[in-house]
């Protein structure tokens, strides 16, 4: 069985970091004859200059990328269908806003050294893309954190101060130096690098690839 490392880039406001990572574990149930996964997951915030209390996805989007509201409206049900398609549900109505994710990916790292990242980042994901309850809300982050096994309490001592903010900012320069400027970005032993949300047709290809070719 070929061990593949796989390093996960994203972001918490990133609906197509949810595609990805969701075609991406179809993928990697395809390929368990041959291959398994050690996933890592590492921050990326799109918005780092956002203030806490965010702001109006329609007039971001206008402001940022230059998006009309028909453009917005087309890019929405885009991403509302292919989450369907890997079976995760967005509720677009409700979520009106983008906010700053610095303290959730501080959250982040703090669960991957209880050895539940991976539950915490899609509880995220489903407490932002399909509930519209802001990440940046301290009691949200502690909230959502329960429900996923971790302790309420700890996880909002750990919001409270600043733990975690150095190592968090330490790998968003190392993967910005790496050339990552925009996500979901997936690197397969540290070398194979695949952007965006993918169909797991694709990332089921490059998997298999890679794992033959570490086997030769």
């Amino acid at each position: 069985m070929n061990k593949l490392r796989i390093d996960f880039v994203s972001d918490i406001s990133c609906p197509w970091c949810v595609i990805g990572l969701k075609s991406l574990e179809q993928a990697l149930a395809r390929v368990g004859d041959v291959a398994e996964a050690d996933l890592h997951f590492h921050p990326f915030e799109l918005n780092p200059q956002m203030a806490p209390e965010g702001e109006d996805i329609g007039e971001h989007l206008a402001r940022k990328y230059g998006a009309t509201a028909e453009q917005g409206a087309r890019t929405r049900e885009m991403i509302r269908a292919r989450g369907a398609e890997v079976g995760f549900r967005f509720e677009m109505d409700k979520r009106s806003r983008i906010y700053n994710t610095f303290d959730a990916h501080r959250l982040l790292h703090w669960a991957e050294l209880q050895g539940r990242q991976r539950e915490l980042k899609m509880a995220l994901f489903e407490s932002y893309f399909t509930e519209g309850e802001s990440p940046a809300s301290h009691e949200v982050l502690a909230r959502v954190a329960g429900e996923v096994g971790l302790d309420p309490s700890e996880a909002a001592d750990v919001l409270a101060g600043g733990a975690y903010a150095d190592e968090v900012r330490e790998q968003e320069e190392f993967f910005q130096r790496q050339g990552i400027s925009a996500v979901p970005a997936i690197i397969i032993n540290q070398k194979h690098l695949i952007s965006g949300g993918q169909p797991a047709e694709v990332f089921e290809q490059a998997l298999r690839q890679i794992a033959a070719a570490g086997q030769e």
